[in-house]
């Protein structure tokens, strides 16, 4: 039974030091992404049009209502 709390107390000092080592490493910016900002460029942008009220284009039912004579 002395056996189990002597592996208990080892395992537990590990674990610390684990814990430890992980907590000093995200300080230091072990886990920053550097690969992401450098092919950022490469990737296609998402289309942003401005809304209705910014520009002063006329609106698609108008246009539908222009082209179609039937209307």
């Amino acid at each position: 039974m002395s056996v189990i709390y002597v592996l208990l107390t080892i395992s537990i000092i590990v674990a610390f030091f684990f814990f430890i080592a992980f907590i000093i490493s995200v300080k230091n910016g072990q886990y920053d992404d550097s690969y992401t900002p450098s092919v950022r460029m490469l990737f296609e942008d998402e289309l942003v049009l401005p809304s209705s009220k910014e520009s002063n284009e006329v609106p698609m039912e108008k246009i539908e209502i222009e082209n179609n004579p039937t209307k």
